[in-house]
């Protein structure tokens, strides 16, 4: 075992004197140590209670004959921290999380490890070292929230971003939107809909790395709490098997997750975090391999935001199982890969169905006939653009107006909440990506008060940020190469035609070469003042189109 390294032999007897001094025995220094990643906070609603879920891991993993050592891991919730500075540290932590379980991992020898987890970037983060360490280990995510009731309808936080707009449009009161927020998030878990945490524990299921219905199963539930012991037990097991996360997640298993993801309609920022995963196992994905299974996947569930269904209710309905089940009848799914429950995926699919299908549509009356999220190129993005198809209506799949050019997040929400966009308008928001930002900022309050204002079906936005899997409307983000690098949209000017052609893939900036060239001699970057560990990021992070992951 590894963690004979800190337990085992003669010039080891102060090392273990240090574990005795935690309590453990000489029979429990004969077992294998199975380290328990908590992100528990009493910040983030989705963490609030991972310490219940932590020892429910525990009593799993005693269960099988492992010694659980628990340490803390960061989380920060990004709806707290939305259109403030804050969110520049949202990404960040991303990667201070994998390096933070490795660090934990290789100096304590754990010999297998359970992350617990729920939001944004946590999920991610510990998933990335998962792969980067390669010892056995297994995710389990506190849950999604349930939706909350609002005179007689279903609510969730981006309801409540969204009254901001309502507001300042005169379609609900200030009185309307403080009995708004007392119910839209009634309880622990992740945000109700299809964001970006329920997505990429979503996603962790349909990679393998975490057992059948983690990514649905309500957090309030006992059925979580049975979850979470499972996997303590079945971590264990791995062990003894001497399966790691690179032997799950293989090429063929992240292309299953992405079909999951374009199924589901996932948040955007999948097409970061996914890519980032799969470097630390080896693996490039590019964002050609996204818009590749996108146009062979139909979209079968009609979440929030883009559509009226809650997670829990797509628990209820079968959950990811039944959703990749139905998706082996177009050929997305390669079912002979082997999955944390030690079965292959083929053998789980077997015992998969759909409960409801409007919740989980067959293929034949899927909701779209590709998937949830697109990737466009052009002038204004020669290394990719991302759109999340599945909140875009009908009317925005194909748009021309003129740029309203901003250069930063909060000069844009000014100017919406304060009346100055136009039905037609391009909104372009820009020196925001991984270095510009620094942090990549999500811009769910610009686009939450798009749609407030009642301009979700006549305004685009464009960035080279990115958005809250909450967002909603014809939103591109990850514009690449980003303002800060000299990429197009640095040179894009207020009145400047802009033509999006989701179908076609095309995001163009309607103005010629000549003037371009000419915009681009005269262009110098702009310099933000920056300190600590957002100076760090920022020298070392990637393109939005690599994952934002840090250069080797």
């Amino acid at each position: 075992m590894r963690s004979d390294r800190v337990k085992k032999g003669l010039e080891r007897a102060p090392h273990r004197s240090l574990l005795k001094a935690l309590g453990l025995t000489d029979e429990e220094l004969k077992k294998p140590l199975i380290g328990i990643a908590n992100s528990f906070n009493e910040i983030v609603p989705g963490h609030m209670h991972l310490r219940q879920i932590t020892e429910a891991v525990k009593a799993g993993v005693r269960m099988a004959g492992g010694v659980p050592i628990e340490f803390g891991v960061i989380g920060v919730c990004d709806g707290i921290a939305m259109n403030h500075e804050g969110m520049r540290y949202s990404l960040v932590s991303r990667e201070i999380i994998a390096d933070a379980i490795e660090i934990m991992t290789q100096a304590h020898a754990f010999d297998a490890l359970v992350l617990v987890s729920s939001c944004d970037k946590i999920t991610p983060g510990m998933l990335m070292a998962a792969l980067r360490l390669n010892i056995p280990a297994l995710l389990v995510s506190g849950g999604p929230m349930l939706t909350g009731s609002f005179r007689g309808r279903k609510v969730n936080l981006i309801s409540v971003f969204e009254g901001v707009g309502r507001v300042k449009a005169g379609e609900m009161t200030e009185e309307d939107l403080a009995e708004l927020e007392e119910c839209a998030c009634p309880t622990c878990g992740s945000c109700a809909g299809m964001f970006t945490a329920n997505s990429m524990n979503c996603l962790s299921e349909a990679l393998g790395l975490a057992l059948p219905g983690n990514g649905t199963i309500p957090a309030v539930t006992a059925e979580r709490l049975r979850l979470a012991k499972r996997t303590g037990m079945k971590v264990v097991e791995l062990l003894k098997k001497r399966i790691t996360p690179r032997k799950i997640a293989t090429a063929e298993a992240f292309r299953n997750a992405i079909a999951v993801d374009m199924a589901l309609g996932c948040s955007t920022n999948t097409v970061l975090h996914v890519p980032a995963i799969a470097r630390e196992a080896g693996l490039e994905l590019p964002l050609e391999v996204f818009d590749e299974i996108s146009r062979k996947t139909p979209v079968l569930a009609s979440l929030i935001p883009s559509g009226p269904y809650s997670v829990p209710e797509l628990h209820e309905a079968g959950g990811i199982p039944a959703v990749m089940a139905e998706l082996t009848k177009v050929g997305v799914i390669e079912t002979g890969v082997l999955t944390s429950t030690g079965k292959k995926l083929k053998e789980i699919l077997k015992e998969a169905c759909i409960l409801n299908p409007e919740v989980i549509r067959p293929v034949e009356k899927a909701y779209r006939e590709e998937g949830g999220i697109a990737i466009l190129w052009g002038n204004l993005a020669p290394e990719g653009a991302v759109v999340k198809t599945s909140a875009v209506v009908p009317e925005m799949m194909k748009h021309e107006g003129p740029a309203r050019v901003f250069d930063s997040e909060e000069e844009a929400y000014r100017a919406i909440l304060g009346g100055k966009i136009k039905p037609g308008d391009v909104v372009v928001i820009r020196y925001e990506g991984p270095k510009g930002g620094p942090g990549m900022r999500e811009m769910l309050s610009p686009t939450s008060a798009i749609i407030g204002m009642g301009l979700g079906s006549s305004v685009a936005l464009i960035t080279d940020g990115r958005f809250s899997g909450g967002t909603q409307g014809a939103c591109i983000g990850h514009v690449s190469p980003e303002a800060a690098e000299g990429g197009p949209i640095a040179l894009v000017k207020d009145g400047d035609r802009i033509r999006i052609d989701i179908p076609e893939r095309k995001l163009e900036l309607l103005v010629s070469e000549d003037e371009l060239s000419t915009r681009r001699k005269a262009w110098r970057p702009k310099k933000k003042k920056v300190s600590g560990v957002l100076a760090r990021y920022a020298k070392l992070v990637s393109s939005g189109a690599k994952g934002a992951v840090f250069e080797d």
